[in-house]
C-alpha cells in the first residue's frame, strides 16, 4: 500500500543507454514508432516479453529493461544494423520537407486523441480519427499542431462481472512513464497557464507529445498548484463527471488551450474545432482582440470567424453539449464584465432562437456562429447536419445550409497489417507507401495470386484466434470462473470457420443485438457443420448508459449457451489493440446502425484495407462506397424507422445464409474465387480513396488554406476589414426590414424550347443600400409533383439599372432540361466571399412572384 509522506523531494531517473544506442530515447519519445514497423522492431527485438508486458510502451520498457540486455544489444551487429535502419526511417519521417505559405499554422483542438494503446486519452471513433489526423498531417508535413487534455485516468477500463454486467475501473496514468514530456518555459520550469473559474484561478500544466513532425500539446490540471479537488479533477477522466465538470473541461480545453499557445509564442493562423468541445476558444479570441486591438465585440467576432474551422461529428441533437443559462452565467459573468459584453449577447452565440432566454447554450451552435468554414464527415452526414441546423439559416433551402463535407479516412500505415504490407512489397510498385493516393498503384493488387492473398489473411485469422483465446482465458481466471469455463475459454473459435466481427461503442443506435433478434435462426447458421460461422464482438458502453450495458450482458449470456460458446465470443476491454486484431483477422465486418445516425464510421474502412469485406447499413462512408467495394448492403437508402429492425435482421440472416457463407466456402478445398475477387475489388478502391491522408489534403485545400488567407486579410491594416464588416453588418440590419421586391419577372409563361434563353429580372427597393451590398439570385430547377423544386442550381443576377433606391437585376437563363421548370428569386446581404461561409442569419427575402 502506498505510504504518503510530505514534503517529497523528487528527481527523474532515465535509462543509461550504451553509446551505440544513444538515440533509443529519441525513438521512444516520438510516436512515429506507432506506424513505422522497423522502429517498433527495435524495441520488440530488445526483449519481446517485456515489450508485451509494458503494453507496447517504449518509454516504460526502457525504464525496466536490464542494463545487461542493453549492453548485449549494443554488442550485437545484427541488432545494431536494425537500430541504424530504424534511425534512418525515423529521420526520414521527422525531417521537415514541405513548403507552405509563410506563417501558416493550424491549431487543431480535440477533446480526445487515439494515437496508440499506451496513451489511453481516447474513448472511441472521434479520438481515433483525431490521432489519424495528426499522423496523416505528419506524413505530408502540414504545418499543424494539436491541442487536447491530458487525462489522469483517461477513459475507463472494462471488465465483466460473473453475470456479464460491464464494470469499470480507472487506473491512474503515470505520465512520466509515457512518451510525453512537460513543456518548459524560458527559465527551464514547467510551463503553466491559468484560467479564472468561479472558484478562483485554475493552473494548467502543458505537456508535449511528438507525433512524427507534429507537436501535440496536452493540458493537465492535476498539479499541486490547484488546491481544490474539483480543480485538480478537471482533467481526471474523459467524458466523466457531471455537467459542471464538462463545462470546466471545455473551458480549460478552449480558453486554456488558447493561453497555452500564447505562452509558447505560437501564433496560429487557423483554428480547427474538431467537434464543439473546444468552441470556447472563439470567446477567448474575441476577448483578446477586444483588449489588445480595441475592437468592439461585433468587430472581434467578424475577425475571429475568418480563421475558424468547425467539424461536426454529431448526427443527433442528443450528442451536443448544452449548458443552462444559470450555469453559463456562473462561469462567464466575469468574462462579460471584463469585455463589456452583455450576457444575452454572449448567450445569443450559442442559441438557435436568440430571443428565447430559457434556451440552453449549445456548443455546436457557438462553433457554427464563430466559424466561417464548417463541415460534416461524410456526404450523408452533411445532409443530416444541414437538416439538424437548418433553423440557423431558416430562409435557405435545406440543401443550401452552408455545411460542407470531408469524408473521414483512416491512417493506412497505422492500421494495415504487416503481413499484407510485405505482400504489397512483392507485387506493388516499390514506392507504393508514398504513392498512397494513386489508383494506378493499387490496381497492382489484381496481380497478387488469390492463394497468396488468402494465406496472408488466414495467418492473421490464426493470430486473432490465439489473441482471443489468451484474453478470454485471462478474463475467466480473473473472475474466478469454474475450471470447465476456464478450459473452454482457451478453446473458443475455429481458425477455419467463417468469422464475423463487430466492434464499436455500445450506443443503442448502433443496434449491437440486431443479429441476435432470432436466436434459433442464428443458431442454425452458426452451427452448420458443413459451413460453420462464428462471431467476435467487442465494445464498451458509457458508464451511465444502462441500455448499452444491457446489450452487453445479453450477448455475454448468449455466449455461454452450451451450443454457442465456441461460436460466439464477447471480448472485453475494447481498445485500439483489440480493434486492430479484429479488423485484421475477421472475414466479414458487420455494421448495422440506424441509418442517418452514424456520422461516418471508420471501423469498416480499417477492415476493408485489410481485405475484410463489409456487410453494412448504407450509412456514413459506406453509403458513398457501396457500389465500389464488393460488400453487401442491409436495407435501402431510406430514413430509419423502428419497423425496419425486424426487416434488417431478416436481411442479415438471408444474406448470410444464401450468399455470403456459401460464397466463402465455395471450392472449400481450394480458393473461393468470387470471394477473393471481391476482396481485391475492396482493397483496390478503399486503400487510396479512404486513406486519411486524402482526407487531410482535402482539409488543407478546402478549409485550411482559405481560412489562412482569410486570417491574413483580417490582419492587414490593424484589422480594418473586420471593423468595416461590422459597420456594414450594422447598416444592413438597420434597413433590412425596408428592403423589398417591387417587381419580379417577367416569367416565361407557356412553353419554351430547351437551349433557348429566358429573361429573368427583379426590381428591388434597396432602402438606400448599394447594389453591391446585396446578392440577388434565381434558384432554378425542375418542378416535382408537389410543386417543389428539385435538381436545383443557383444563378446570380447582376444589377443592370438604377432608379433611386430601386435597382433592377437581370440575366438570361438557358434551360437545358425539358419538362416543368420553375425558378424563384431572392435577395440577401452580400457580405461573404463564398456562399459556404455565410454567417448564421435570417436576413434573406424571397419574392412572391416569378
Amino acid at each position: 500500500m502506498p505510504f504518503h509522506i510530505q514534503p517529497l523531494r523528487e528527481f527523474l531517473v532515465r535509462p543509461s543507454l550504451p553509446t551505440p544506442l544513444d538515440r533509443m530515447s529519441e525513438l521512444a519519445y516520438n510516436l512515429v514508432w506507432s506506424w513505422e514497423p522497423i522502429i517498433r522492431s527495435v524495441f520488440r527485438r530488445l526483449d519481446p516479453a517485456l515489450w508485451r508486458d509494458c503494453g507496447y510502451n517504449p518509454v516504460l520498457m526502457l525504464g525496466r529493461v536490464s542494463q545487461a540486455t542493453l549492453e548485449r544489444a549494443a554488442a550485437d551487429p545484427r541488432y545494431l544494423a536494425l537500430y541504424r535502419a530504424a534511425c534512418d526511417a525515423f529521420d526520414a519521417r521527422t525531417r521537415k520537407q514541405a513548403q507552405h505559405p509563410a506563417g501558416q499554422l493550424i491549431a487543431y483542438f480535440s477533446a480526445e486523441y487515439g494515437l496508440t494503446e499506451c496513451l489511453p486519452v481516447y474513448s472511441g471513433g472521434l479520438g481515433i480519427l483525431s490521432g489519424d489526423h495528426l499522423k496523416s498531417c505528419s506524413d505530408q508535413d502540414y504545418p499543424l499542431i494539436g491541442l487536447g487534455l491530458l487525462y489522469q485516468q483517461g477513459y475507463f477500463r472494462q471488465f465483466l462481472n460473473p453475470d456479464g454486467w460491464q464494470q469499470e475501473r480507472y487506473p491512474t496514468n503515470d505520465f512520466y512513464t509515457m512518451p510525453i514530456a512537460p513543456v518548459k518555459d524560458a527559465d527551464g520550469n514547467d510551463l503553466k497557464v491559468t484560467v479564472k473559474l468561479p472558484t478562483g484561478n485554475v493552473f494548467i500544466q502543458v505537456w508535449k507529445l511528438q507525433v512524427g513532425r507534429i507537436h501535440l500539446y496536452l493540458l493537465d490540471t492535476n498539479i499541486p498548484e490547484n488546491v481544490l479537488p474539483q480543480d485538480r479533477d478537471i482533467t481526471d477522466s474523459l467524458y466523466g463527471g457531471d455537467i459542471d465538470t464538462r463545462i470546466r473541461q471545455e473551458i480549460v480545453l478552449g480558453i486554456g488551450g488558447m493561453r497555452a499557445l500564447r505562452a509558447m509564442n505560437l501564433e496560429p493562423t487557423v483554428f480547427h474545432m474538431n467537434e464543439g468541445h473546444s468552441a470556447f476558444l472563439a470567446l477567448e479570441q474575441i476577448r483578446l482582440l477586444m483588449r489588445e486591438h480595441k475592437l468592439t465585440f461585433d468587430e472581434a467576432l467578424e475577425t475571429a470567424r475568418a480563421s475558424n474551422v468547425f467539424t461536426t461529428h454529431t448526427p443527433v441533437p442528443a450528442g451536443i453539449d448544452l449548458f443552462d443559462p444559470g450555469l453559463m452565467y456562473h462561469y462567464f459573468s466575469d468574462y462579460c464584465a471584463e469585455t463589456g459584453v452583455d450576457f444575452q449577447q454572449l448567450m445569443a452565440l450559442g442559441r438557435r432562437d436568440i430571443w428565447n432566454r430559457d434556451e440552453r447554450f449549445s456548443m455546436a451552435v457557438l462553433a457554427l456562429n464563430t466559424a466561417s468554414y464548417r463541415n460534416a464527415v461524410s456526404r450523408l452526414h452533411r445532409e443530416v447536419s444541414q437538416e439538424m441546423f437548418h433553423d440557423l439559416w431558416p430562409q435557405l433551402p435545406v440543401w443550401e445550409v452552408p455545411i460542407g463535407s470531408v469524408t473521414n479516412g483512416v491512417h493506412l500505415p497505422s492500421w494495415l497489417n504487416g503481413d499484407l504490407a510485405l505482400l504489397y512489397d512483392q507485387y506493388l510498385e516499390p514506392d507504393w507507401r508514398e504513392r498512397f493516393n494513386d489508383p494506378a498503384v493499387w490496381r497492382g493488387i489484381r496481380e497478387i495470386p488469390d492463394e497468396e492473398l488468402l494465406e496472408v489473411h488466414r495467418r492473421r485469422k490464426r493470430r486473432l484466434i490465439a489473441f482471443v483465446r489468451t484474453r478470454q482465458h485471462a478474463s475467466a481466471v480473473r473472475r474466478q470462473a469454474s475450471s470447465a469455463e476456464v478450459r473452454r475459454a482457451s478453446e473458443v473459435l475455429d481458425p477455419n470457420a467463417f468469422t464475423i466481427g463487430f466492434a464499436r461503442r455500445f450506443a443503442t443506435y448502433k443496434r449491437a443485438t440486431l443479429i441476435f433478434r432470432d436466436v434459433e435462426r442464428l443458431k442454425r447458421l452458426l452451427l452448420n457443420k458443413d459451413m460453420p460461422v462464428q462471431i467476435v464482438i467487442a465494445g464498451k458502453a458509457h458508464p451511465k448508459d444502462q441500455p448499452g450495458k444491457s446489450y452487453i450482458r445479453e450477448i455475454v449470456q448468449l455466449s455461454r449457451d452450451p451450443e454457442l460458446w465456441k461460436h460466439l465470443v464477447f471480448l472485453e476491454d475494447y481498445d485500439m489493440k483489440v480493434g486492430r486484431e479484429l479488423v485484421q483477422g475477421v472475414d466479414l465486418w458487420l455494421n448495422n446502425p440506424r441509418r442517418g445516425e452514424e456520422a461516418c464510421g471508420t471501423s469498416g474502412m480499417k477492415a476493408a484495407i485489410n481485405g475484410v469485406l463489409n456487410l453494412s447499413i448504407l450509412d456514413g462512408w459506406f453509403d458513398e462506397a457501396y457500389e465500389e467495394v464488393g460488400g453487401w448492403a442491409i436495407g435501402e437508402r431510406e430514413p430509419y424507422s423502428e419497423d425496419q429492425d425486424p426487416l434488417h435482421a431478416s436481411a442479415i440472416y438471408s444474406l448470410l445464409e444464401n450468399e455470403l457463407v456459401p460464397m466463402f466456402y465455395e471450392q472449400r478445398e481450394q480458393t473461393p474465387r468470387e470471394w477473393m475477387r471481391r476482396v481485391k475489388q475492396s482493397l483496390s478502391y478503399i486503400s487510396p480513396n479512404f486513406d486519411c491522408r486524402r482526407m487531410v489534403r482535402e482539409y488543407m485545400t478546402q478549409l485550411y488554406d482559405p481560412a489562412h488567407h482569410g486570417h491574413l486579410r483580417m490582419l492587414a491594416g490593424n484589422y480594418e476589414l473586420g471593423r468595416e464588416r461590422a459597420r456594414w453588418n450594422a447598416r444592413v440590419r438597420q434597413v433590412w426590414d425596408k428592403v423589398r421586391f417591387v417587381e419580379a419577372g417577367p416569367g416565361p409563361g407557356g412553353s419554351v424550347f430547351s437551349g433557348r434563353p429566358v429573361a429573368v429580372r427583379a426590381a428591388i427597393d434597396l432602402a438606400g443600400l448599394d447594389p453591391n451590398d446585396v446578392r440577388v439570385e434565381a434558384v432554378l430547377g425542375s418542378v416535382d409533383a408537389s410543386g417543389h423544386l428539385e435538381n436545383t442550381e443557383v444563378l446570380v443576377l447582376p444589377s443592370v439599372e438604377s432608379n433611386g433606391d430601386v435597382v433592377t437585376f437581370a440575366r438570361e437563363i438557358v434551360p437545358e432540361r425539358t419538362g416543368r421548370i420553375g425558378y424563384a428569386l431572392r435577395v440577401s446581404p452580400n457580405h461573404f466571399d463564398d456562399p459556404m461561409t455565410r454567417p448564421c442569419t435570417t436576413l434573406l427575402k424571397w419574392s412572391n412572384a416569378g
